[in-house]
C-alpha cells in the first residue's frame, strides 16, 4: 500500500505552480524597472514617519463620495459598482500613475434589510487579483447572513494598471509600497463611508495573501473596531519576496545593476539586504494592536510554499487575543478549496464585535 504525504503534495504544488508562473521567462519579473528612485525615497520617508509613534497616528479617514451605477438587481440582492477619486494626499497622488488616480469598487448588498442590522466586509486584492469576480464569489453566500461585500480594485491592478506594467508584475519596488499605502487609505475611507454615510451596524476588512497584509494594516490603523481577517498572509512582504516562492520572480540582477551604478562592488547578498530593509516597512508587527484583537482571525495553510508558519505566528504573538485557524493545504490549493473556512472566519469575526445599534 502506497501512503501519500498530502502536506508535502500541497507544498510541492505551490512550488510547481511557482516554477511555471515565476521561474519561466514567459513574463517579466517583479521590479524589472528597478527601485523607483526618488519615489522610493519619498515613500520610505512617509512610512517611517508612522514609526515608532504609529499608535498616535490614527489619523481620521478621508471622506469619499463614490458615484454608483447598478449592475444587476434581484428580489433579494443588488450589485452596484462605484468610482471615486483616491483619497491619497497630493504627495502620494503625484507618485501614483495617472491610471490609478480613480478607485473602483463593487458593492454586493442584501435587500430589505436596514443597514444598522447588516454588516459589510471590504475585500482587498491578493497578488494578481485584477477583477471583482473571485471576491464577489467569496462574499456572495454571506448575503444569507446579512453580510454585504465591498470589493476594492487595487491601484496598479485591473483598470488601474499602468500601461507599461505586464499583469501583476510591478515595475518598481516603490510601486509595491505605493500600492499598499494607497490601498490602506482607500479601504479606511470606504469603512468610514459604510459607517458614517450608510450606517452599517458592523464592518470588517479581509484579504488573501498580499490583500491580507493590507487588511491587517487597515484593521490596525482604523479608529474604530473592525473585524480583521488576513487569509494566507505573511506578517511582512519581506517573507513573500525574500523567503517564499516570489524570490524567484524578482529581478535581482536589474536591482543590483541600479545599485552598482552607485557602488560598483555591490553583491547580490547586499541587494537582498537592501530589499529586506525597504520591505521591513511592511512589517505588520510594528503596527498598533487593533481596537478589538478578539475580532482578528488569521486563516493560514499548513503546507504553504509562499508563507511559512513562523510568519503567521509572529503576527499572532504581536496581537494578543487574535486567533489563528489552520486549513490543510498549500497556498494555491487553499486559495481554491477553502472558501468555506474563509466565510466561517468572516462570520465568527463579525460576531465578536458589538452592534453599533442593537437590532430590534
Amino acid at each position: 500500500m502506497v501512503t501519500v504525504n498530502l502536506g508535502l503534495l500541497h507544498y510541492v504544488l505551490d512550488h510547481v505552480y511557482g516554477a511555471c508562473v515565476h521561474r519561466t521567462k514567459i513574463s517579466p519579473q517583479f521590479f524589472s524597472g528597478g527601485w523607483g528612485g526618488s519615489k522610493l525615497e519619498l515613500l520610505e520617508r512617509m512610512i517611517r514617519q508612522l514609526f515608532p509613534e504609529v499608535e498616535s497616528q490614527n489619523w481620521p479617514p478621508t471622506v469619499v463620495k463614490p458615484i454608483w451605477r447598478t449592475v444587476w438587481e434581484s428580489r433579494t440582492a443588488c450589485l452596484r459598482e462605484g468610482i471615486f477619486k483616491t483619497p491619497c494626499d497630493e504627495q502620494l497622488l503625484s507618485a501614483l500613475p495617472p491610471e490609478s488616480h480613480n478607485a473602483r469598487v463593487a458593492f454586493l448588498i442584501p435587500k430589505s434589510v436596514p443597514p444598522q442590522k447588516m454588516a459589510c466586509v471590504v475585500h482587498l486584492a491578493g497578488t494578481g487579483d485584477h477583477t471583482f469576480e473571485r471576491r464577489l464569489r467569496l462574499g456572495g453566500p454571506l448575503l444569507r447572513e446579512n453580510i454585504a461585500t465591498m470589493v476594492l480594485e487595487s491601484p496598479f491592478y485591473g483598470q488601474r494598471r499602468p500601461l507599461l506594467q505586464h499583469g501583476a508584475k510591478l515595475l518598481c519596488v516603490s510601486d509595491l509600497l505605493l500600492l499598499g499605502r494607497a490601498t490602506i487609505e482607500e479601504a479606511r475611507s470606504l469603512l468610514y463611508w459604510l459607517d458614517n454615510e450608510e450606517g452599517f451596524g458592523k464592518m470588517g476588512v479581509c484579504g488573501l495573501s498580499m490583500g491580507g497584509v493590507h487588511a491587517a494594516m487597515v484593521g490596525s490603523l482604523h479608529p474604530t473596531p473592525v473585524a480583521t481577517l488576513p487569509f494566507l498572509s505573511p506578517h511582512s512582504a519581506v517573507v513573500a519576496f525574500c523567503e517564499g516562492i516570489l524570490k524567484h520572480a524578482t529581478a535581482w540582477e536589474a536591482l543590483r545593476e541600479e545599485l552598482a551604478a552607485q557602488n560598483a562592488a555591490m553583491t547580490l547578498e547586499e541587494v537582498k539586504e537592501r530589499m529586506r530593509n525597504v520591505l521591513s516597512l511592511t512589517d505588520v508587527t510594528r503596527f498598533p494592536i487593533p481596537k478589538n484583537p478578539n475580532a482578528v482571525i488569521f486563516v493560514a495553510a499548513t503546507d504553504d510554499g509562499y508563507i511559512p508558519k513562523h510568519s503567521v505566528l509572529e503576527l499572532q504573538k504581536a496581537w494578543p487575543g487574535s486567533e489563528v485557524r489552520w486549513v490543510t493545504g498549500g497556498h494555491v490549493s487553499s486559495f481554491l478549496l477553502h472558501n468555506g473556512e474563509f466565510r466561517r472566519a468572516i462570520i465568527d469575526s463579525l460576531s465578536r464585535l458589538q452592534w453599533k445599534e442593537s437590532p430590534l
